[in-house]
């Protein structure tokens, strides 16, 4: 490292900003997330910063400018916007003995502002040492996601109480209380809104001297198309929580790097046709995970409501009497959508969007495919691959005509997706054409004006 990271008191202490424009207010906007007494050196400032003084927040000094103004500042930042400017007060402000950050001269900078996440008392500065500031904000980008809007007030809770706790919880039990307070019940209880219950629980805790056994937890949580970064915040949150984790064929191996690293990960894939992992056996292993008092994420790709099995094991973890929540994921129609840059609805054209399955539990039971295709309506297949024919065939009987337009859309977000643009008569053809087998969606637009002429000879008798 050529800079050594390190936080900087504030309190009681005067930060000095030369310059008056705006990049002068854009590190007035940093300096005013502190407590420090802001002191602007500039004869004129623009309206932003004036109103800073009149309102008492910042004080300016527009008198001439010598080394004394930069004296005894905590930091001190050069922003006049005139580079030959800026170095001759780089000069005065080392002569008045300042640490000094002139914008855009990284040579003349002997600090420079990291990119912030703000979840005050917690903060997270990352920096790069000026090579790459993009970098450094694409990392702030993802530590946003990752952190709780939450996290501080509830951290804040804590510092309040950490004397009540080295008064009255045995050192030896110190530990297992915080960790207890910021993994378990008190934090899910904050973090949901209900911080009055979460306090009173800590004070509860504290005061009986007794940790509270830990309770069991399930998160039915939708892991998306594939891409990790269209999971949810709240996914991203459950996995980093997650004692345990089941997860199926369909989750992208980049999406379990999200959790814990000491997490337990038990693989439950199923393929179609061959159930090496019933669901009542899926469903036995997470409500006993979760009755040992572990929290327990069951990871689904796209949204577990949708062909998803939710219900099985909803109806598991409530006749155990285990909490469970589902987080909802975006399901690979959407993503399709949004990857081929079209819409699933069209003002005037389609008004319904209808998700049909191609595969059903029941092998005697004789989908009616043909009804879904009504004019004004988006139509997409999940888990239609095998039964590509059969739909086909269903449809074509419903009177669509044959040059009807068909998407194909594999491995959805992935490096391996696949898009095919073909017609309903031949949709099928092309799927064995070209390999594509499981993760696949078949979409089909259905024009409102379009016209249906029911074809009988198609239709196959009982």
């Amino acid at each position: 490292m050529h800079s050594f990271p390190m936080f900087i008191r504030t309190t009681d202490r005067r930060v000095v900003i030369a310059g008056g424009g705006e990049q002068a207010a854009q590190k007035a906007r940093l300096i005013l997330k502190t407590d420090a007494r802001l002191t602007l050196v500039a004869e004129d400032l623009d309206a932003e910063l004036a109103d800073l003084v009149r309102s008492g927040r910042a004080c300016q000094e527009s008198g001439p400018i010598t080394a004394r103004s930069f004296a005894d500042a905590a930091m001190t930042f050069i922003a006049t916007g005139c580079p030959g400017v800026d170095a001759c007060l780089h000069a005065l402000a080392k002569a008045g003995g300042a640490a000094v950050n002139v914008v855009d001269q990284p040579a003349l900078c002997d600090m420079t502002t990291p990119s912030i996440v703000d979840r005050d008392p917690v903060v997270v500065a990352i920096g790069t040492e000026g090579t790459a500031p993009v970098l450094a904000r694409q990392i702030k980008t993802q530590m946003e996601r990752l952190l709780d809007p939450r996290l501080g007030s509830f951290a804040a809770l804590a510092g309040r109480l950490r004397g009540a706790v080295a008064a009255q919880v045995p050192r030896a039990d110190r530990r297992a209380f915080w960790r207890w307070a910021f993994g378990e019940t008190p934090w899910q209880l904050h973090k949901t809104g209900s911080e009055r219950a979460a306090a009173d629980l800590l004070k509860q805790t504290i005061a009986g001297r007794e940790m509270p056994a830990q309770t069991g937890h399930i998160a039915l949580v939708g892991a998306g198309p594939g891409a990790r970064d269209l999971l949810t915040l709240r996914a991203v949150e459950r996995l980093q929580e997650a004692d345990v984790i089941f997860y199926d064929r369909l989750v992208d191996p980049d999406v379990l790097e999200l959790a814990r690293r000491d997490a337990e990960r038990v693989f439950v894939g199923k393929v179609v046709g061959a159930h090496a992992w019933p669901q009542d056996r899926i469903c036995a292993l997470i409500v006993a995970e979760a009755s040992k008092g572990r929290r327990v994420v069951r990871l689904k790709s796209g949204d577990p409501c949708i062909f998803g099995r939710a219900t099985e094991e909803l109806d598991a973890a409530r006749a155990a009497g285990i909490d469970v929540e589902i987080v909802p994921g975006v399901t690979a129609a959407s993503a399709g959508a949004a990857f081929m840059g079209r819409s699933l609805t069209q003002r005037g054209q389609t008004g319904a969007l209808v998700l049909a399955t191609g595969t059903h539990c029941d092998a005697s039971d004789s989908p009616d495919w043909a009804r879904y295709a009504l004019p004004g309506t988006t139509l997409v297949f999940y888990m239609g691959v095998g039964t590509a024919a059969e739909i086909g065939e269903a449809i074509r009987a419903s009177g669509l005509p044959d040059r009807t337009e068909v998407t194909i859309a594999a491995n959805i977000s992935r490096k391996e997706q696949i898009v095919v643009e073909t017609s309903l008569a031949h949709f099928a053809v092309e799927l064995e054409r070209r390999n594509i087998s499981g993760n696949a969606l078949i979409m089909l637009t259905i024009p409102a004006d379009v016209s249906i002429v029911t074809k009988p000879h198609m239709i196959r008798s009982a």
